[in-house]
Parts: C-alpha cells; sequence; structure tokens
C-alpha cells in the first residue's frame, strides 16, 4: 500500500468537520448522479444540508465509523494552528445478518471520497485501509462495498487491495 504524503493524517471525524464532510457527500452524490442520471438520486438545493445531517447521526454510532484523510497546511498567522484541510472521506458500518441479501454480518464500506487534488497520493489506499483495520478489530469476517459501474479508478484500487466481483446490480426504469 502507498503511503500517503506526512503532512496527511488519517484520523476519525469529529463534529467540527461536518460542514466539510456534508459537501463532500454532495459531491459524491453529484459524482453518481452524473453517472446515471435514472438509477441515482438527483441532487438539488438540500443535499448537502441532508448528508450532513445524515452522517452527524453516524459519528455516535458504535456500529459506523466515518475517518477522514486531514492535510495540514503552515501555520498562519489568524490562527494558533496550520489551515486543515480534509482531502476525502470513508464512510464504514457493521450490517446486519441479511437474508434478503443472502450474507451473514458484514462491514460495508459505504462511501469512499478523494477530492480531485489529492488523487494519486495514496490517500484512497489509506482510508480504506483504515476503514477495513476498524472492520477487523470489530471481527467481521468479510467487508463488502459497492461501485459504480463507471467508476474504474475506484474498481482498480479496490481490486488491488484483494475486493471480488460478486454481484452486479440491473436496473430496469418502470
Amino acid at each position: 500500500m502507498a503511503s500517503p504524503p506526512s503532512d496527511i493524517l488519517i484520523r476519525r471525524a469529529e463534529g467540527r468537520d461536518l460542514p466539510e464532510l456534508g459537501e463532500l457527500g454532495a459531491a459524491l452524490m453529484r459524482i453518481h448522479y452524473a453517472f446515471d442520471q435514472l438509477r441515482f438520486l438527483e441532487p438539488g438545493g438540500g443535499d448537502q444540508a441532508g448528508y450532513t445531517r445524515f452522517l452527524a447521526s453516524q459519528l455516535d454510532d458504535d456500529d459506523a465509523v466515518i475517518y477522514v484523510a486531514e492535510q495540514r497546511g503552515p501555520p498562519s498567522r489568524d490562527a494558533l494552528r496550520g489551515t486543515i484541510h480534509i482531502l476525502g472521506y470513508v464512510y464504514a458500518a457493521i450490517e446486519p445478518l441479511s437474508w434478503k441479501d443472502l450474507r451473514d454480518e458484514a462491514g460495508y464500506i459505504h462511501d469512499l471520497l478523494v477530492v480531485d487534488e489529492a488523487r494519486r497520493l495514496g490517500v484512497g489506499e489509506a482510508l480504506l485501509e483504515r476503514a477495513i483495520e476498524w472492520l477487523v478489530e470489530r471481527r467481521m469476517p468479510r467487508v463488502l462495498l459497492g461501485t459504480a459501474a463507471q467508476n474504474e479508478t475506484a474498481r482498480r484500487l479496490f481490486e488491488r487491495r484483494g475486493f471480488r466481483a460478486t454481484m452486479v446490480e440491473m436496473t430496469l426504469e418502470l
């Protein structure tokens, strides 16, 4: 696994991160909608607030975790500490046994997003790895995730880490 640059820290998300996480979640919605406008929710005016509320609800959930990749900048004259910029995040959760999905309890990586300017720096790999470590600590037997069929970059990342395709989602518009 490639290590991210030394000025990037992977840490658990906190309440102070929610405004940026909401922006990133809304960006994730726009990306997916661009992949398939019929399958994914259409972005609208309340996306950022909605995603912020959703991720806020997950911060204190014992069966969920959000990690952020944080880049620290040099100290500024206006602040005692350096500026902080979130380069990406991962949201993972423990999902219970599901008869409808024919699977046992498992870890599930729901979101993984890295901002454009931080791609190819190892940030996505580091976030993915930390989420997997969290799921291993909770003794999950496997980790599942979904990715848009058109998102070849993400698929390559997941395949490099050892993920294999097991299901294909198909959609019929009615």
